[in-house]
């Protein structure tokens, strides 16, 4: 949907670029944080099925809303060139959007934990494949993404907004058809309670008992025996005692009661597992991993905002008639990202295990730290497409000219392939990372996690959009990124500052990577996993 929102907004809504860039960069980062609210919901209540199921209806409501917003004339702007949509018709735009936004917040979470849990972590041959399902997962949707940045952007900019629309609706309806006729092969994970009130439970437990001392034997901390290796969360796998954040052990620690017979608490915000009190330090040390990411999302989501804008100023003419609109190169993106998928799961990965010894080829952190080094070089390769074209524009005498530069858009393809060699990197590194390190009961948590991180980004590009506005117009001018004749700004500048901020990410991540300790569970029973995976919600 992302692909060509800044030109509807610019050429129906009557929105400055800055506006434009602002507002879909606000709305991409939603979708990113809602994510949070619906893995919740299928981790405490629902489990993931049913949450899917229920935000699709949401999803496609606003899908609908939207198409109705493009078609109906009361809903739908002005056509004239300056004519304000009305307040009205705004806010059933956004209303549409956000819906939309709303409804993702169930579906992105849970979708490929989802699909991650019908793969037996029992069975080696079975987690050998689940490694590889995320980079499946990660290209089927890039391959619906290459449809909706070619058709579906041609249609919108050539047929019309309202078929634009209509369209991804009515394919999103026969997705809800076609994932509901599953559901009887489905394994299920049943859902653990609320994951916030376990967490909770800890901190309240640890610091009652601050003034208490840890055993020297970690054995000694309470746990629920189990000979399967589940633990006492349903659907969950016991976690072995790590000593990192050794303050959180406190709410594991076992006190007798005064009194006669001196009995042990069993009060659940006095005394927690060590399962529990690991959830915790789990999703902690997950906490600055996510954050190394947001420099990550900021980058890709220029593809939607600032590649497009400067796309817009390049000769999009393929022959003598066709044109494609600069919003359509991010198919360069999402072929980028099907080709490396391919390439990483085929070529890189076993050429990699030959080397290190490791099974996935890289460690899940390694595989993460590359796709940050290459997103540094997409923002170097646009900055100096960007120094190129400016300089085009003032060689040809077009600095305050509409039309289009003597330079053709496919000079921006090597900037969005190499944000799609990051993508497969960082991205499906992250997704399969934040599942795989979760605790059992917490995935489509640590899914959002993953997402927010996405959320973050769009809004740091927002952020930096208004920085470098206000500051670079400071003194009247027309500032780095003008409403109107990019010609004479200096969206190199930008690209620079994002480049900057990418190579310290990158530091700040390797002291991260290596001070980060990978989770532990107890071995698992076959039988154990079976019954979890064939429980029906």
């Amino acid at each position: 949907m992302s692909s060509n929102l800044v030109n509807y907004m610019i050429d129906r809504l009557h929105q400055g670029n800055a506006a434009a860039a602002t507002n879909v960069n606000n709305w991409s980062g939603t979708c990113y944080v809602m994510p949070l609210l619906g893995a919740f919901i299928a981790d405490a209540y629902l489990g993931r099925f049913r949450t899917i199921a229920a935000f699709m209806s949401l999803y496609i409501a606003g899908l609908a809303l939207l198409t109705l917003t493009a078609t109906v004339p009361g809903l739908r702007p002005p056509d004239c060139a300056g004519c304000k949509p009305a307040a009205a018709q705004t806010a059933a735009f956004f209303t549409a959007l956000y819906l939309i936004a709303v409804g993702t917040g169930g579906i992105k979470p849970c979708v490929s934990s989802f699909g991650a849990d019908q793969f037996d972590d029992a069975d080696p041959r079975e987690m050998r494949s689940k490694s590889s399902f995320f980079n499946w997962f990660y290209m089927s949707i890039n391959v619906g993404a290459l449809v909706a940045s070619s058709v579906l952007v041609w249609v919108q900019m050539n047929v019309g907004w309202g078929w634009g629309f209509g369209i991804p609706a009515a394919a999103m309806a026969v997705a809800v058809v076609s994932f509901l006729m599953g559901s009887r092969l489905y394994r299920y994970q049943k859902p653990g309670g609320s994951p916030l009130t376990r967490m909770l439970q800890v901190v309240v437990a640890a610091c009652r008992k601050s003034h208490v001392p840890l055993p020297a034997d970690a054995s000694l901390l309470h746990e629920v025996a189990s000979p399967d290796g589940k633990a006492a969360i349903e659907g969950s796998r016991r976690l072995e005692h790590t000593d990192q954040l050794r303050c959180l052990d406190k709410a594991a620690v076992l006190v007798t009661t005064p009194g006669p017979g001196g009995a042990q608490e069993e009060n659940p915000w006095r005394l927690c597992t060590v399962t529990q009190v690991e959830e915790l330090k789990s999703m902690v040390r997950l906490l600055p991993v996510w954050a190394s990411g947001i420099v990550m999302s900021a980058v890709y989501s220029q593809m939607s905002t600032m590649f497009v804008l400067q796309g817009n100023t390049l000769d999009p003419r393929m022959g003598a008639s066709f044109k494609i609109p600069a919003a359509s190169l991010s198919i360069f993106d999402t072929i980028a990202v099907i080709v490396w998928a391919l390439a990483y799961d085929r070529l890189i990965v076993p050429a990699a295990r030959r080397i290190t010894g490791h099974p996935r080829g890289f460690t899940q952190l390694q595989r993460m730290g590359i796709g940050l080094v290459i997103s540094i070089f997409s923002m170097v390769a646009a900055g100096v497409l960007e120094v190129v074209r400016l300089h085009v524009a003032a060689t040809h005498g077009m600095l305050d000219s509409k039309e289009y530069l003597p330079m053709s858009i496919f000079w921006q393809v090597p900037q969005y392939f190499i944000v799609g060699a990051a993508e497969v990197f960082t991205f499906v590194g992250q997704i399969e990372f934040f599942y795989d390190q979760s605790p059992d009961a917490m995935r489509s948590m640590g899914s959002a996690l993953s997402l927010t991180s996405n959320a973050l980004g769009n809004y740091l590009s927002t952020l930096l959009v208004v920085i470098v506005t206000a500051i670079s117009t400071r003194n009247g001018g027309l500032g780095w990124i003008p409403d109107d004749n990019l010609n004479r700004g200096h969206l190199d500048y930008f690209y620079w500052v994002l480049a900057v901020l990418s190579a310290l990410n990158f530091l700040v991540y390797l002291w991260i990577a290596k001070w980060y300790k990978y989770k532990a569970t107890a071995p698992p029973a076959a039988a154990s996993v079976v019954a979890i995976g064939d429980d029906t919600n």
